[in-house]
């Protein structure tokens, strides 16, 4: 796995909000092309929908189940789980192709959704 997926996945499980957003750019860009809408630009941006997220799951759990690297993108399978502050479980499964400078994620197109 690339150092960017470990420390990622570090980052989520242990709901380090500043580890994770020192995972990305500044000018991260997250496209999410079948829910084009939610795409943003932005390290902040991801702060606040982390930031969201761990407010409402507070134990959620990352794992990523396969990953490649092909020159600067990073081909990812993950896993999320975790219960709602309501008590409702979450668990998301899906790939991320990440575009990496460094060890940072530069640019994203984010395929992770709920499981029905």
């Amino acid at each position: 796995m690339s150092a960017f997926l470990d420390d990622l996945q570090k980052a989520i499980s242990t709901h380090d909000l500043e580890a994770l957003v020192s995972c990305f750019t500044e000018d991260y860009r997250c496209d999410m092309p079948t829910h084009p809408a939610r795409s943003f630009v932005g390290r902040e941006v991801v702060r606040e929908n982390w930031a969201g997220l761990f407010a409402r799951v507070p134990d959620i759990e990352a794992r990523v189940l396969r990953s490649v690297r092909d020159g600067d993108a990073v081909w990812s399978e993950w896993e999320m789980t975790g219960t709602t502050v309501e008590g409702t479980s979450q668990l998301l499964r899906g790939v991320v192709i990440v575009r990496v400078e460094g060890d940072r994620a530069a640019q994203a197109n984010f395929y992770l959704d709920p499981v029905e």
